[in-house]
This record gives structure tokens, sequence and C-alpha cells, in this order.
């Protein structure tokens, strides 16, 4: 319940952020810069001006947008590939399980810097970047799924009433192995916003000016000493995004694996 009333929260900041937010996050006042946080501006000022607690509201939005967006986009390529992987087997399960572990051989964030140096910053690039690098998990785990319930009693009488492979897949078997597939997307946005802020930190994700929790830390960095509020919120910001995608992860988990939960509590 706590991930889910900081994830609500987050939401709600993100959708709100234009009447929440106290200041333009991209006006420039440069006779206020660089002002530690005191009532004018609660959580102080960037090197032009800017509002930082402003700017951190604006960075909810497209960190969220982004986690939702590429782990949507894994989501449904996972799905896609690990589905027929298992239900086909043989020759395809070999062909598609390769390509997958192929995949999963580089680290994810290096495969995503390979990506965005590949085909640039931007918005877009960066969740497509980030989804390019999930879905090999996803479908890996759909795979295990499927091959665990396409032999059910339920799955057979399908084929033998002569449904469509497709029927069978989308209305029979996937109904009955989302729930570890839920858990796992919504930890999954929790490494998206990592990365996203990874990839901006570097340079390769959101371009300035538009506000980023993680370019907002690269660009503090050079003030550490002298404005440690440029890092020190974003960087809160990010975390708390990350904590709360991961309890409400762990909280699904729990709902959704009767079995966990009583033996959790043995």
């Amino acid at each position: 319940m706590i991930g889910f009333g900081l994830i609500s929260l987050l939401a709600f900041i993100a959708i709100f952020a234009d009447l929440i937010s106290p200041y333009d996050p991209y006006a420039q006042e440069l006779q206020t810069n660089l002002m530690s946080p005191h009532s004018a501006h609660p959580l102080g000022t960037d090197r032009f001006g800017r509002d930082i607690l402003s700017r951190i509201i604006h960075g909810a939005r497209i960190s969220l947008s982004i986690a939702f967006l590429s782990q949507s986009s894994a989501l449904l390529i996972g799905l896609c590939v690990g589905a027929i992987a298992g239900y086909w087997g043989g020759i395809v399960d070999a062909i598609l399980m390769r390509f997958v572990d192929i995949m999963l051989a580089f680290p994810d964030l290096l495969l995503a810097v390979g990506i965005m140096a590949a085909i640039g910053p931007g918005f877009i690039n960066v969740f497509l970047a980030i989804a390019l690098v999930g879905w090999a998990g996803i479908a890996r785990l759909t795979r295990g799924q499927v091959l665990a319930i396409k032999h059910h009693d339920f799955i057979q009488a399908g084929r033998a009433l002569g449904l469509p492979t497709w029927r069978i897949i989308i209305v029979h078997i996937i109904p009955n192995i989302i729930a570890p597939i839920v858990v796992a997307i919504t930890l999954g946005m929790a490494g998206a916003i990592m990365s996203e802020a990874a990839l901006s930190f570097l340079g390769l994700g959101i371009q300035p000016p538009t506000p980023s929790w993680g370019s907002m830390i690269s660009i503090g960095r050079d003030y550490i000493r002298s404005a440690p509020w440029l890092t020190l919120f974003p960087g809160i910001a990010t975390a708390l995004a990350v904590l709360g995608f991961n309890l409400l992860g762990d909280g699904l988990q729990d709902a959704l694996n009767p079995n966990l939960r009583r033996s959790r509590k043995k």
C-alpha cells in the first residue's frame, strides 16, 4: 500500500504538473541563479535561476511516461515472442529463445547506451531503447508460463473443439498467466526510470532544457559542493519513484501468488 500510495502521488503530480508547479520550469531568472532553498523557491534554483521544484514536478511526467510506454512496448513484444515460442515449441522455440539468450547476454544499460548512440537522443528514442532492452526477460517469463499451462485440460479441450491458435493463446492462455507478468512489468517500470535517468545523466536521453531527473543530476554534479540541492532533490525524486514501484511489485506478487502469501504467513 505504501508503494501504491507513492506511485499514485507521482501519477497525480505528473498528470496535473501544469497546475501544481509554482513556476514555469523553463523560465530563467539569472538574478536568482543558484539560490539555496527558501520560501520563494522551496528546493532552490539552478544555474539559470529556474525553480528546482517546478522542474522536478514536470520531470515526473517525463519519467513516468517513459516507464509506462517502454514497459507497454516491452510487454507487447515479450508476450508475442514468449507465447509463440512456448506454444509451438520445437524449432520455433529454439530459434526464438536463442535470440532471447543473445539479448539477455548484454548488460541492459550498456545495450541501451549502444542503441541511443546509434539512433540519437530524444523522448521517443529513449522509450524505444528501453523497450528493446526489456522485452527479452518478459519473453522468457511468458514462455515458461505457457509451457506450464499448455497441456492443461481446458487448453486440450480448445484444441479438440477446433479453436484457432490465436484464440487459444489470447483468450485462454494469456489471461491465466498474466499475474506474474504484471509483477514483472511493475518491477520493470522501476528499472525503466533508472535507465532513463542514467541515459539522461550520460547526455544520451532527454535533452535540455526539457526537465528530466537524470539530466538535472548530470548538470548539478558540477556544483555538488557549492549547490548540492541541484543533485540532491532530483536524486531523492528518482529514489522515491523506484522505491514505490519496487514496493508495489512486491505487494502485487504477494497478492497474486497465494502460495507465496501462505508461506510468508507461516
